[in-house]
C-alpha cells in the first residue's frame, strides 16, 4: 500500500469516527436540563451545559437560590429553558421556573397517591386562602380552611382591580385590604398549614388544596391507632369536644369517642348538656371498642359509685323521704329519692297512692311533683325500690295528733 493510500484511508477512518460520535443536540424551549455552575453572584450564575456551551441564569430567575449553598465547579442545578442559544448569544435559563414545573409535577402526584403538602398563607380574598408552594399560589376555599375562622371573611376585602372579591371569582387572585380596616385575617400570613390536593389543572395555573381533609385524614389516623392501643376497662383524661341530644362527644388526643346519654349519670338527665360542658376537661372509662366501625364508646358514670350499692348506707325501710314524680303510669308511678347520695328510682304503686279510691294514678300526681314517700321495701340486688304515699301521709297525720 502506497503512502498516499495510506493516508486516505486514515482520514476515511477519522471522518467516520466523527460521524459516529454523538453530536449536541440544540436547547429547546422550554426543556428542563441540568449544568454545573461556573460563576454565582448576585448579577447572575452562568452554568455549563455541555459539550462546552454556557448558559446565563438571570437574577429574576433565580429567587429559589441561596447563592451561599454554591459551589462553583461542583454545584448542579436544574434549570428551564427560557430562550435557546444563538449564534452570538448564550442561552438564558430559570432556575425559578424548573422549580415551578417540577411542582405541578409534585402536586399531580400528591393528588394521585394522597399526599399532605406544607403550604404557606400569603393571602386572602373572600372565597378563601391563596397559599404558597414550590413558587406556585394555589387556592384553599373557605369550606376547607380550619386554621382561619369562617367569621373572618365577613370583612370586605377588595381586589387589585378595586371590585370585591367572591368565592366564585379566579381561585388564585390576590386580595388586598381595605385602606380603612384592619383586615383581621392578616395576623394568618405566613402561617404554614398542611394541605391535600382537590384538584390540579396545569393549563389553567389552577391548583385547589383542602386543609379539611388534611384534618380528617390524620384524625382518622391516630383514631386507628388509639383504637389500637385502648383496652376496655381502661381509664383515660380527656376533653368534651361536642355535645349532642345523644351524648357527648370526648377528644382522646386526637380521635372522639362518645359518651351516650345513658352513661353520663346513674340518674336520669334531660340533656347531656346538664352533665358536661365543651371544653371540660374529664376522667372516662372506656366500654366498647369496635374496630371495624372505628367506634370507641366511653362512660362517665362508670367512674362514679352506683346508687344502688350505698342506697343501704343512706335510706332504710320505714324512712319518709322526699323524692320527685318521674313518670305517671297505669299502674302507679315511679319517683326518685331526692337524695344525692342515693338517686335512685322506685315505684309506688297505685294502691299506695291515696287512701281513697282513685281511677288513675294521674289522680293523684303529675310528673315533676315533689312528694314525701315512705320506703316499704329495698332490693338492691335486683334494683328494685318500692315505696307509698299514703303511708307517708299517715304517718304525718298520726305525728300530728
Amino acid at each position: 500500500m502506497t503512502e498516499h493510500e495510506e493516508g486516505a484511508g486514515a482520514i476515511e477512518d477519522m471522518g467516520t469516527l466523527l460521524d459516529s460520535m454523538e453530536q449536541p443536540k440544540p436547547l429547546r424551549r422550554g426543556e428542563v436540563i441540568e449544568g454545573v455552575v461556573l460563576r454565582a453572584d448576585s448579577d447572575g450564575i452562568l452554568v455549563n451545559v455541555g459539550h462546552k456551551a454556557e448558559g446565563t441564569v438571570p437574577p429574576g430567575e433565580m429567587r429559589t437560590v441561596d447563592l451561599a449553598d454554591i459551589v462553583v465547579g461542583e454545584t448542579s442545578v436544574t434549570m428551564l429553558v427560557v430562550r435557546p442559544e444563538g449564534a452570538d448569544r448564550p442561552a438564558i435559563l430559570s432556575i425559578d421556573k424548573a422549580v415551578n414545573e417540577s411542582g405541578w409535577v409534585a402536586f399531580s402526584n400528591a393528588e394521585k397517591d394522597g399526599e399532605i403538602l406544607d403550604g404557606t398563607i400569603i393571602g386572602f380574598n373572600r372565597g378563601g386562602a391563596i397559599i404558597e408552594k414550590f413558587g406556585i399560589r394555589g387556592f384553599v376555599p373557605i369550606s376547607h380552611l380550619v386554621s382561619v375562622p369562617r367569621d373572618f371573611f365577613q370583612f370586605n376585602a377588595t381586589t387589585p382591580s378595586g371590585e370585591t372579591s367572591s368565592e366564585t371569582s379566579d381561585d388564585n387572585s390576590d386580595s388586598e385590604a381595605n385602606d380603612e380596616q384592619s383586615d383581621p385575617r392578616d395576623e394568618f400570613i405566613g402561617q404554614t398549614i398542611r394541605l391535600k390536593v382537590l384538584e390540579v389543572n396545569r393549563p389553567r395555573n389552577r391548583a385547589i388544596f383542602s386543609e379539611r381533609n388534611t384534618v380528617q385524614s390524620e384524625r382518622e389516623d391516630l383514631k386507628s391507632k388509639l383504637i389500637e392501643e385502648l383496652e376496655i376497662g381502661e381509664v383515660r383524661k380527656g376533653k368534651i369536644s361536642g355535645i349532642s341530644n345523644f351524648g357527648a362527644f370526648v377528644d382522646l388526643g386526637g380521635a372522639d369517642g362518645l359518651v351516650h346519654i345513658s352513661e353520663m349519670s346513674w340518674g336520669p338527665i334531660s340533656s347531656p348538656g346538664d352533665v358536661v360542658e365543651v371544653g371540660q376537661e374529664i376522667d372516662i372509662k372506656v366500654i366498647k371498642i369496635d374496630k371495624d366501625g372505628q367506634k370507641i364508646g366511653l362512660s362517665i358514670r362508670q367512674l362514679q359509685p352506683e346508687p344502688w350499692m350505698a342506697i343501704s348506707e343512706h335510706v332504710h325501710i320505714g324512712d319518709v323521704v322526699p323524692a320527685v314524680i318521674t313518670n305517671v303510669t297505669d299502674f302507679g308511678a315511679f319517683a326518685r329519692l331526692e337524695n344525692p347520695e342515693c338517686s335512685v328510682e322506685g315505684l309506688i304503686h297505685i294502691s299506695e297512692l291515696s287512701t281513697r279510691m282513685i281511677r288513675h294514678p294521674s289522680d293523684v300526681v303529675s310528673d315533676g311533683d315533689i312528694v314525701q314517700v315512705k320506703v316499704l321495701r329495698i332490693e338492691s340486688d335486683r334494683r328494685r325500690l318500692g315505696m307509698s304515699l299514703k303511708q307517708a301521709a299517715e304517718d304525718y297525720v298520726e305525728e300530728e295528733f
